[in-house]
């Protein structure tokens, strides 16, 4: 007689059946997938451009009501993105995760967190580490745009975040700085070392933020032009070293001399 274990098969616990589609939806490539993938991608964007907002928004009702709008859905995003990882130890020790979550705490207590708040505009760096991102643009056959692009959300980033420190700590302090297009012209102007002086941040710290944003600023810059206008190369993981970078006409890894067989449509 066949036991009760042979008759009756074992179902999947709810949960797993849940990280098993949350999985595929966040890490597949079925057309659901893309579409889940797509929105995802185009409610972190609005997102942002909430972010880059609230600095003009004030803090009325309706700036507390999209906020904690903002926070539920940042909150569903992360415990979803923690469900549907591999490996969530791993995927709680990525820095974009500490940030998403650091931001999730400020929409959580916008009042008390005020002054930190201009870090939320770091949400626009942790979307460009979600490889939805640039699954797109592999497909379409545009891979070798993705450093330039990185570097350009680099770069953006940090004048956002510089812009909203300059309007948080500075606004109404120093001449020239009433708003916050005053303090995007200064981070603007001191990152490119233009220095037309007309606006200068008073006391130490204000001097220690120029020479951190000049600094900062001008790497990235750097960063960006040698990811235009150097010699491109494609992404392929090299067999035994796991080098992923390597010329386009590469016959054998730089690293190991391993024999590559790197595919035509990285071209």
């Amino acid at each position: 007689m066949a036991s009760l274990s042979e008759r009756a098969p074992v179902r999947a616990a709810p949960r797993s059946r849940l990280r098993r589609r949350l999985n595929r939806l966040y890490h597949g490539e079925t057309p659901d997938a893309l579409r889940f993938q797509c929105a995802v991608v185009a409610v972190d964007l609005a997102i942002i451009g909430f972010f880059l907002a609230t600095p003009l928004l004030g803090d009325g009702p309706i700036f507390l009501w999209l906020d904690y709008s903002i926070a539920l859905l940042v909150g569903l995003d992360l415990a979803a993105r923690a469900l549907a990882a591999d490996d969530p130890k791993r995927w709680l020790r990525r820095p974009d995760v500490w940030v998403d979550g650091f931001i999730f705490v400020t929409l959580l207590a916008p009042l008390w967190i005020v002054n930190l708040g201009f870090l939320r505009v770091l949400r626009l760096w942790t979307l460009s580490r979600s490889p939805v991102v640039w699954r797109p643009m592999r497909r379409a056959g545009y891979a070798h745009w993705e450093d330039a692009t990185r570097a350009v959300v680099n770069l953006t980033t940090f004048l956002f975040v510089t812009t909203g420190f300059v309007y948080t700590f500075f606004a109404n302090r120093a001449d020239g700085i009433a708003g916050y297009i005053d303090a995007l012209y200064f981070t603007v102007a001191t990152v490119t070392t233009t220095g037309f002086g007309d606006v200068t941040l008073p006391g130490p710290w204000g001097r220690l933020t120029s020479v951190v944003a000049m600094i900062v600023g001008i790497s990235l810059f750097v960063r960006l032009a040698q990811a235009i206008f150097r010699p491109r190369k494609v992404t392929f993981a090299c067999p035994q070293c796991a080098l992923m970078r390597h010329e386009p006409d590469a016959v054998h890894c730089k690293a190991c001399g391993h024999l590559l067989k790197i595919p035509d449509h990285e071209d």
